[in-house]
């Protein structure tokens, strides 16, 4: 996979070095998308994910696509588990957002999971979980998962911790730590100055001379998620809930949709990268209130 840009020989073959890993991490990305629908559909009692498919037409700058899929149903208000591949060259107004981009004259590639998790019962929180490979200049690996309740349960907050600090400790010492701290962090509203939710784990420029390890890492938060979340619903779901506690809930989104359409980074690259539209804004919720 190339762009309509000249460069050098070394740039090229880094870049194909870099689709290929790209591919492979794409191909992690599908199972895992397939096997957090299936969990996720095995709580809704009568709904099933719908699947849309997207692709830039030949000669536009921005080559690839994805799937998006989307369930809206009795547990889950608004589930969407994206995936994307998309290469090509950045417009020259979008290269300074993305690093690296400028010395690859905006030549860029990109894959990833993203999913954002709305839900009907306010006692459920809702979650979100990023993972992502992207190429310019220099490839790296990021990501990660936060959780967003209306009302916290310590339990649900130290088993979601529990299972993402397992999946850093076998990437490199004091991981979980550093990567705790960088989510409560990036996940704050200084507007508001108040944190998003009970956190995560978040990382960004992850790069290395052994990506391979990195790419476990990333998997290994994949699997953490799957492990944790579902079973968090399942104890949830079914809590009794009055009016005053939905409205609430509304409330709390509006503090997510804040955060989402002015700080996030994966937002403003999707608009960056001109994606699909609809993929990239799947992370705001069916209804809210400020």
């Amino acid at each position: 996979m190339s762009a309509d840009v000249t460069v050098s020989g070394d740039a090229t073959a880094h870049m194909d070095a870099a689709a290929e890993l790209a591919a492979s991490t794409t191909a992690y990305f599908r199972g895992l998308q397939g096997r957090i629908c299936t969990a996720f559909e095995a709580l809704e009692p009568s709904c099933r994910f719908e699947a849309r498919s997207w692709s830039k037409p030949a000669g536009h700058r921005l080559q690839g696509g994805g799937e998006s899929r989307v369930m809206r149903g009795a547990v889950f208000e608004k589930v969407g588990v994206n995936v994307s591949h998309v290469w090509g060259v950045l417009e020259p107004r979008s290269r300074a957002q993305v690093g690296g981009a400028e010395e690859s004259d905006g030549r860029f590639l990109a894959c990833g999971i993203s999913l954002v998790a709305h839900m009907t019962n306010p006692y459920v929180p809702a979650v979100h979980m990023n993972l992502r490979y992207l190429a310019t200049s220099r490839a790296w690996f990021g990501g990660g998962s936060d959780l967003t309740p209306t009302f916290p349960f310590e339990e649900d907050t130290q088993e979601f911790h529990e299972a993402l600090r397992r999946a850093c400790e076998g990437f490199r010492p004091g991981a979980y730590a550093l990567f705790k701290a960088w989510c409560d962090r990036y996940f704050y509203l200084p507007h508001r100055q108040e944190p998003r939710g009970v956190g995560g784990i978040f990382f960004d420029d992850l790069m290395s001379d052994n990506p391979a390890a990195e790419l476990a890492f990333v998997r290994a938060v994949g699997e953490a998620f799957l492990e944790v979340y579902p079973r968090i619903v399942a104890r949830r779901k079914d809590t009794p809930y009055d009016e005053e506690a939905r409205e609430r809930l509304l409330w709390k989104r509006g503090r997510y949709v804040e955060f989402n359409l002015v700080y996030d980074r994966g937002t403003r690259f999707g608009f960056s990268t001109d994606a699909d539209p609809e993929a990239y804004l799947m992370s705001l919720p069916p209804l809210v209130r400020w």
